[in-house]
């Protein structure tokens, strides 16, 4: 069985954010993509402490995706360096797993 993964990342807008999630689920690379306005950033870039507004999106799919949405995040961020984290999911409903799955199938 594919298990379930999230994939943790962040945009300067809420625009972005809501194209590339709906690309991820649309090319099958993802059953969801939600989407969390408001979120603020302080961080070290280029030896300056940052402050920025950011959106979370968190994409839901399976472990035999990982790469390719990963790549598909990078290839549609407009940030240099954007935050791309795959976080393993300790346990999912078997009902929601399935459609995961589902959704993902090409």
């Amino acid at each position: 069985m594919d298990r379930a993964i999230l994939v943790y990342t962040t945009y300067p807008a809420l625009v972005e954010a809501e194209q590339a999630g709906r690309a991820l689920v649309e090319r099958g690379l993802a059953a969801c993509a939600n989407i969390l306005p408001g979120m603020v950033s302080i961080y070290g870039w280029q030896g300056q402490i940052e402050r920025s507004e950011e959106v979370v999106m968190l994409v839901k799919t399976r472990a035999g995706l990982e790469g390719e949405v990963c790549a598909a995040v990078k290839e549609m961020h407009s940030y240099d360096t954007p935050a791309v984290l795959v976080l393993p999911v300790g346990h999912v409903d078997p009902d929601y797993h399935a459609w995961i799955v589902a959704q993902t199938k090409r």
